[in-house]
C-alpha cells in the first residue's frame, strides 16, 4: 500500500464525490485540488465553475486565487461574480465546497468572528464572501477540514454560512430552496454524511487507524453513526501520481497534510 499523508487520503476522498458531467463551485487549496484530480481520473466532463466568473476551464495547474488567469483556461466562458451567482440561483450547479473556522452538528459554518462581541471579537475572519451564496443555492455543499472540538462546536459563535440551521425542514421554512444542504464533511479522522430524519452529523466511514473514541474525542457534540459504518478506501497509487506530479507537483497544498 503507498503511503500518503492525511491531507492527500481528503482530496483523494472528495475527488470520488465528483461525478462525471456534475457541477462544482471550487475555491483555492485542498476544494481545488479535489476537482484537479477527478477531472483528471474519474470525471473528465466534470464542470468547475470559480466564484470569479471561470466556467469549465481545463485547469493546467494549481491556481492561487479564484481570479487567477488559470481559472478561465481553455474554459468555457470568462464571465463574471454574477454570472456564477445566477448559475447557483438557476439550481445548475450540484456541489460547491466551503470552509470555516466552526461548523456544528446541522453544518452550519461560522468564517466571520470568534467571541461573543461582534464589534470587538477575539478574532476576525474575512466573513462569506460568496459563501452564503452558494451555501444556500447549490444543491450539495462538502466541507474539507482538520477534525478537533474547537472547529466542531456545539454552538457557532457566528453563523456565517446556513447548513440545516436547527434541523429538518428549518432551511425550508427560512426560504432556501428545498432539496439542497450539507452533504459530507471530509476531515482527517472520518467522512460525515448528514441524517435524513434529524439532519445531524452522521459518521459514515473512519479512516484507516482511527478508532470512534479518537472520532468522537475531537468532537464538540455527540456524533451519530451509520448502520453500516465502513473504512475509508486510501488513496491508490494512480490517485496519489496524479496528485503528486500533475495536480500539485510544489505540494502549495498536499505539502500541509
Amino acid at each position: 500500500m503507498p503511503e500518503y499523508n492525511k491531507m492527500e487520503l481528503m482530496i483523494c476522498l472528495a475527488a470520488r464525490y465528483l461525478e462525471d458531467g456534475s457541477t462544482v463551485v471550487v475555491g483555492t487549496g485542498a476544494p481545488c485540488a479535489a476537482a484537479m484530480l477527478a477531472q483528471r481520473i474519474y470525471a473528465p466532463d466534470l464542470m468547475v465553475l470559480f466564484e470569479a466568473g471561470g466556467f469549465g476551464p481545463l485547469l493546467p495547474s494549481m491556481p492561487i486565487s479564484v481570479g487567477d488567469s488559470r481559472t478561465f483556461y481553455r474554459g468555457l466562458v470568462a464571465g463574471s461574480m454574477p454570472d456564477i451567482m445566477e448559475h447557483c440561483q438557476r439550481g445548475m450547479v450540484d456541489y460547491t465546497f466551503l470552509g470555516g473556522a466552526q461548523i456544528d452538528m446541522y453544518g452550519n459554518i461560522n468564517s466571520t468572528l470568534i467571541g461573543s462581541d461582534y464589534q470587538r471579537p477575539q478574532v476576525r475572519f474575512p466573513g462569506s464572501g460568496g459563501a452564503n451564496d452558494l451555501a444556500s443555492l447549490c444543491w450539495r455543499t462538502m466541507m474539507i477540514t482538520p477534525q478537533d472540538r474547537r472547529r466542531f462546536t456545539p454552538k457557532l459563535d457566528f453563523i456565517t454560512t446556513p447548513g440545516y440551521l436547527t434541523g429538518k425542514g428549518a432551511r425550508e421554512a427560512a426560504g432556501l430552496p428545498p432539496g439542497t444542504g450539507p452533504y459530507k464533511v471530509i476531515t482527517d479522522l472520518c467522512v460525515i454524511g448528514f441524517d435524513e430524519e434529524t439532519k445531524r452529523m452522521k459518521v459514515e466511514s473512519v479512516h484507516p487507524g482511527v478508532t470512534r473514541e479518537q472520532i468522537q474525542a475531537n468532537t464538540g457534540f455527540e456524533l451519530l453513526w451509520a448502520d453500516d459504518l465502513g473504512t475509508s478506501e486510501p488513496p491508490t497509487e494512480e490517485e496519489l501520481r496524479m496528485l503528486r506530479q500533475e495536480v500539485d507537483p510544489y505540494r502549495y497544498v498536499i505539502g500541509r497534510g
